[in-house]
This record gives C-alpha cells, structure tokens and sequence, in this order.
C-alpha cells in the first residue's frame, strides 16, 4: 500500500514521554507495553472480553469496545459515521486487518458488519479481488512465519489471562501462529517446546499453549509443553485427542479462534475447578538454566535466538510431557 512504516511506540515516548495513547485491539495491562504510563492512556478500541487486569484509570476515557471480527472494522465504521472518507492507503490497511482478523471473513469471530466493511474498503480501496488479496496475504505471512526462531514464533502473538478460583490463581499464556502450512511448523516441535517452557519460566506464567492455526483448512493444533498444559487441555477441550506418542500435540478439529474457542474454553475449565498437577516435569527449571536470548549474526533479519539453553532438543531424544 506504499504505507511507510511508522515509529515504534518507544521512539514516540522518547520523544515526547507525556504523548496521550490509545490502546488499541487490547485492554489488559499485562498486554500493555510496559513503556506506556497508564495515566497518559486517553481511549480504547477494542473487541475482546472484558476480563481480569483491564486497564483502571483515574477519570473518565474514551471506549469503543464491540462484539466483532476485528478492531479495523470499528475504526473504519468511526470513519464512515463521521462521514469521513478514508485514504486509500487507510482502508487498504484496515481491510488487510480485517481479512487476517477474520481468516478472510470464514473465522468463528466473523459478523455481518465485518462482511459489510469490507465490502466498502474494498470500494475505496480499489481492490477487485478481494479473495487474492487474501490469499497473497496469508502466503507473505506463512512465508515469515516458516523463517522465524522459535522464540519469535512463541513470542510473537502471546497473550497472558490472568485467573483466581478456589483451587488455582495464575497467569495463562497463550500464543498463536496462523500459517497456510501448518506442518512446517508443528515439524518444529522438537525446538518449539523447550522455548515455550523457557518463556513461561521467564514470564513467571503458569501455563503456556502455543496454537498452530492453518488458515486454510480451518484447523487447529496444540502444543503442550509440560503437565499442567495437558492436564488443563484435557479438560478445557475434552473432546479432542491427543495425537502423539510424547503427549504434546492435540488436535482441536475447527476450533481456531483464541478469542472465541480457545480462551473461552480455558476459562470454563478453571472456574469448573481444575487444579494444577503435583507432578509439574520440565517447568521446574532453574531460570539460569535457560541459556541467554542473542541476535543471530549470521541472520540477514536479526532474528533473536536462544543459545545455551539446558533445554535445548538433545538428538534422539523426543521432548516428552512427564506425568
């Protein structure tokens, strides 16, 4: 769309540390960048759940939260109730939000006003084929994707959902990786799973799912990394299989969604009462053990690797969930 790329949100503090924000696709501080002063925070725009640790200010803001596909359809239908016409470049932009949102509008969190911005960003965007833009989309972003470090797959679209029951009280991680080529990434396995256990060692979690989603086929795939993963995704999905010898792969059919299948379903599970395994393997790990995060030298992108870590994949020897 010829959009250059804009500032980081920490070069905008830096510049100017008292810059109003808006908090836009999330409302949780433990999602908030931890640059951000929560006092300076204007506004939200968003179309998730309302749950624990959403943001708490001392006066009144701004808030636009609904029950749709993406956040870009709320901000284009702001566009187009105040009579404003956004610039090709916007709704170009917008509209790419949306179909990677919505999985080209056949996701579970797909309404009718997603259908229908669409259909009008796609007007003033200029954009005939909506259903190549789509596909040439989602093949850039698979292409990425196969390219990054396993931490940058467990890291990249993380969210933590934090919980208080009778029986639990933790922090839940869950991390997502959308592709077109599935298999390229569950193929990982063996690197994937000691990165999700080193991260959720580091970010003091209680838990940390990793979803591989094929965009395509509209299936989902989940990666356990320990005890208290398997034990609470055999209760929150109790109808899908495991599908490996290790334990650490289950097949969740359809369910694609982290907003409307995967959360949801966690979040049940735990209310319902369960609790955390005894036997909690390889998540017992000395946090020095984990090795250092390092900047590959030999990566044209700079990509962020693991090095030294007690976890790293031995050869021959399958990472395997213990209990």
């Amino acid at each position: 769309w010829g959009m250059e790329k804009p500032p980081t949100i920490e070069e905008v503090l830096k510049e100017n540390p008292d810059a109003k924000i808006c908090l836009v696709d999330h409302q949780q501080t433990s999602q908030m960048n931890p640059n951000i002063n929560p006092d300076n925070v204007v506004g939200v725009i968003d179309h998730h759940a309302l749950q624990s640790k959403t943001i708490v200010t001392d006066r009144p803001i701004y808030i636009d939260i609904r029950p749709w596909g993406s956040m870009s359809t709320i901000i284009a239908h702001t566009f187009l109730t105040h009579q404003r016409r956004p610039p090709i470049k916007v709704a170009g932009m917008m509209l790419c939000a949306i179909l990677s949102d919505t999985l080209n509008l056949q996701g579970p969190t797909t309404t009718e006003w997603d259908r229908l911005i669409v259909a009008v960003l796609s007007e003033i965007a200029q954009v005939d084929d909506i259903q190549l833009l789509a596909t040439q989309q989602f093949k850039a972003k698979s292409k990425e994707l196969a390219g990054l470090s396993s931490h940058g797959l467990v890291n990249g679209d993380q969210k933590s959902f934090s919980f208080k029951t009778e029986k639990f009280e933790g922090d839940v991680g869950f991390a997502v990786v959308e592709t077109t080529d599935d298999a390229v990434i569950i193929d990982r396995l063996g690197e994937l799973l000691p990165e999700i256990v080193a991260c959720k060692k580091e970010k003091e979690l209680s838990a940390l799912f990793l979803a591989v989603v094929n965009i395509v086929s509209l299936k989902g795939t989940l990666l356990l990394c320990g005890p208290t993963e398997l034990s609470l995704a055999k209760v929150a999905f109790s109808e899908c299989t495991i599908v490996n010898e290790g334990s650490t792969l289950m097949d969740l059919g359809k369910r694609v969604s982290r907003k409307k299948d995967y959360i949801p379903a966690i979040t049940q599970a735990i209310k319902s009462g369960w609790s955390k395994p005894m036997n909690r393997g390889q998540s017992t790990v000395d946090i020095a053990s984990l090795g250092k995060l390092e900047v590959d030298p030999l990566d044209p992108h700079q990509r962020v690797v693991r090095k030294g870590s007690i976890l790293a994949p031995k050869s021959g020897k399958p990472f395997k969930v213990v209990g």
